[in-house]
Formats: C-alpha cells, structure tokens, sequence
C-alpha cells in the first residue's frame, strides 16, 4: 500500500489559501476570546493553535454558506473546555442558572454606554470577576459583536439563554463598576 502524500497547498481537496482567507482576519478575535477563557497568554497561543490545527483538518467538512467565524468560535470553545484548565475551570465556577427570568436585551442599553466611558481597567476587572458562562456570552456580544444567534450556534445554547446570560453579564459588570467606583455618580447608570 502506497503513502499518499499531499501536496503542499491541499487539504482534503481544498486549497489552503482559501482556509487562510477565511481564517487569518480572525486571529486576532480569537487571541482574544482565548485569553479571557484561559487567562493566560501562553495558554491562549496554544489554544488558537489548537484551533487552526483541528479546523484545517477538518476544512472539508465546513459548508460554504455556513458562518465561519462562528464555527471557528466554536471550536476555540470546545477545546478550551476538553482542556485540563478548561474542565478545571468550569467544575469550581459553574452558576445556577435557576430562578432567573429571561430578559431581551436592546442593542444600546445603559451598561453599554458604562462600558463605553469607563476606565479600560476597571472593565477588564469587572469581566474577569464573571463566571466563564457569562463572561462568553458577553466578550462574544460586545467585544466580537456577534448577533444573538451568532452566539447561540457557537456555544450551542439557546437563544434565550444566550439573551438572559447577556443580561445577568451586563448587570454584573455595571454593579461591580458602580461598587468599585465609590458609588460616584457615573452618567449612564440609574440607580
């Protein structure tokens, strides 16, 4: 039985370029989400990596018309999470979820403009300090400016979900803003 050897430039009959044309503009999205998943730079090198090396392989497998970004969001996600750090992660900060109704949330809301004003800092604090359910939801929203089903496709919730998370995420961080800066009068907040 002969190897079969693969020229340079074809994965599974498709050109490389045509995965690099899609792929490259994400880099650093992707970077990005993996850093606060893994909150650690190196971690987060390997996972994007990881994510370019499982996607090549399975380019062929991708179906033009489907959204790429999203399925490569996708599957940053799911190696983080079958990652040591990753299973690690999500067993000691898992969130009930009960109990809490599901709000629609508008495009401009006022958390949205906190963020907008505040310190870069205190923000970055105030994600940090969310647990890694909503802190997704959240970078995926208003960080990456995914669409609602955007989100729901690549973490596989459901839209409900993903609204209400946004929600309970965007209250989160305006409450530790608020705490944090002394309850000063911060324009944007009601209270």
């Amino acid at each position: 039985m002969a190897a079969t050897v693969i020229t340079r430039g074809y994965v599974s009959g498709l050109e490389n370029k045509d995965f690099e044309k899609l792929a490259v503009p994400l880099l650093d999205g992707l970077y990005n989400f993996a850093c606060w998943l893994s909150g650690d730079a190196d971690e987060a090198r390997d996972l994007v990596q990881e994510t370019f090396v499982k996607s090549l392989k399975g380019f062929s497998s991708f179906r033009e018309g489907t959204n790429f970004r999203v399925w490569m969001f996708r599957i940053l996600r799911n190696t983080f999470l079958t990652s040591r750090t990753g299973l690690e992660r999500r067993n000691t900060q898992q969130e009930d979820e009960s109990g809490f109704e599901e709000t629609v949330v508008s495009q401009e809301t006022p958390e949205i403009t906190l963020i907008r004003r505040a310190d870069t800092e205190l923000v970055q604090a105030a994600i940090a300090q969310l647990t890694p359910l909503f802190q997704e939801v959240l970078l995926l929203a208003d960080i990456e400016e995914m669409k609602y089903q955007e989100i729901s496709e690549a973490l596989d919730i459901p839209m409900g979900t993903v609204m209400s998370r946004l929600a309970r995420a965007r209250r989160q961080v305006r409450d530790y803003i608020v705490a944090t800066s002394g309850r000063k009068k911060i324009v944007g907040i009601r209270s």
